[in-house]
């Protein structure tokens, strides 16, 4: 990405709204802003920073829009450079309109994150703090917007400059014993940097404990609702969600496919998954959207099985149920209303849950005891402060292998040398984590999974 010419977008999402922003940002901001902005007074370019002006947005005399104008000067803004702001009205329409003039202007189509590439080039952000930005936007339930926040805020990123910091010292302490002859070098010195290693070791590894947790959060619990056909998972499904997302029909076979919605339950996101009717058939679409529930069924955090009560307990359910881990799967006993022929006797083991989805009896049942399983599985009583992405758990990852092997040449007294060149990895990959070693291709990948616009 360059960082010398002068960048736009649109930053606000598309569709019908109320206000739309176009954000411009870099050297000739100010004189975009003086080319296709209008109004009473001094020229934008002769205001002082973090000013509001009214006037009038122009595309070669024409008038587009009327609109506030933001003027945020270098270094006071989010990149850190001169940056412009157009509030003008939302729509489909007038902000296209609003970003064409500025383009024409003379800045050029801002790439998908940005904005916040030239922040952290020109040091307002680490790298760690960038990628908060992106999952504060993406954000699923409210604790995972508070993790992004506190991780934007910087407590993840002083962690791993503080591990980085020792590692670069660890490592000049071992370049340094390499100018001693064997025989001259302090019997204790070896063995302190030994014990350095070990405690930077277990600080990587109480960071990787909380990788599951923080993917968890991000991208949410898969809660799988299976059964055999006509039980009432798509009821279930729409029940929960307090819509008509599947379609309910008393046909056995409805649902070939499994749908996806995304349900928070106390701050958590759950994908809930309503999946095809287990079951022997001779239909060749039936059985593909069987394997896809089986499918679906590995890769469940949780499981919500939904029996018909109304009728004895089928062998097919007890095969099925032998399947799921019983203390993080519910078995919904449905149609109460109607019978009760299964009995807790002969679903030993499980969480049992009575209920009659068409008279809403019993939801309020299944959403508590779904709490009830999230805060086993999450353990969100102790819940870390921050918690480590995808990108950190892989790094942290190797350079913890990186660490324990240059630990072993240390101990061993094999070759300080080669430990040195461990630890010195190990450092690499924690700068790569916050950016000062980080290399363009990272950098790319990482920045074009934001959003346009910021």
């Amino acid at each position: 990405m360059m960082t010398v010419d002068t960048i736009a977008a649109i930053a606000t999402a598309h569709g019908e709204s109320g206000v739309a922003i176009i954000r411009v940002s870099g050297p000739q901001a100010l004189a975009v802003a003086d080319r296709v902005f209008h109004c009473p007074g001094p020229r934008p370019s002769q205001r002082p920073t973090h000013t509001v002006v009214w006037g009038h947005v122009t595309d070669q005399g024409q008038r587009v829009d009327e609109a506030l104008l933001l003027i945020m000067r270098a270094p006071h803004s989010y990149t850190r450079e001169d940056v412009v702001e157009f509030q003008c009205h939302g729509g489909a329409i007038t902000p296209k309109l609003v970003l064409r003039a500025v383009l024409q202007a003379g800045a050029r189509s801002a790439e998908p994150g940005e904005f916040t590439y030239r922040a952290f080039i020109n040091g307002r952000m680490d790298l760690v703090q960038a990628e908060s930005v992106n999952d504060l936007i993406r954000s699923r339930s409210e604790r995972a917007a508070r993790l992004a926040l506190e991780q934007l805020d910087g407590t993840l990123s002083r962690q791993f400059n503080q591990l980085y910091q020792q590692l670069v010292a660890v490592a000049a302490e071992l370049e340094v014993t390499l100018d001693f002859p064997d025989d001259e070098l302090p019997a204790a010195v070896l063995p302190d940097i030994a014990r350095k290693i070990d405690s930077i070791i277990n600080q990587i590894s109480d960071l990787l404990e909380s990788w599951q947790d923080g993917h968890r959060l991000r991208e949410g619990l898969t809660v799988v609702i299976a059964g055999r056909p006509n039980v009432g998972k798509s009821s279930l499904l729409n029940a929960l969600l307090g819509k008509e997302r599947s379609i309910v029909s008393h046909e056995p076979g409805t649902t070939r496919d499994f749908i996806e919605e995304l349900y928070v339950v106390e701050g958590i996101p759950l994908r809930l998954v309503d999946t095809a009717g287990l079951r022997e058939t001779g239909c060749s679409i039936e059985q593909e959207g069987v394997r896809r529930t089986r499918a679906q069924l590995q890769k469940a955090d949780l499981y919500l099985y939904v029996i018909d009560a109304s009728a004895p307990l089928q062998a097919e359910d007890q095969a099925n149920l032998e399947t799921m881990p019983k203390d993080r799967c519910l078995v919904i006993l449905n149609k109460t209303d109607l019978g009760r022929f299964p009995t807790a006797a002969t679903l030993d083991g499980y969480t049992i849950l009575e209920t009659s989805i068409l008279h809403n009896i019993g939801l309020q049942s299944i959403t508590d005891n779904i709490n009830i399983l999230l805060k086993k599985t999450l353990h969100l009583d102790a819940m870390p402060a921050t918690v480590i992405s995808e990108r950190h758990y892989h790094h942290l990852n190797k350079a913890r292998h990186e660490l324990k092997t240059g630990l072993a040449s240390v101990t061993g007294g094999s070759d300080q040398l080669l430990a040195a060149h461990h630890v010195r990895q190990a450092s690499d990959l924690l700068g790569a984590l916050i950016g000062s070693t980080a290399s363009d291709d990272i950098l790319s990948t990482i920045f074009s999974k934001f959003c346009i616009g910021k």
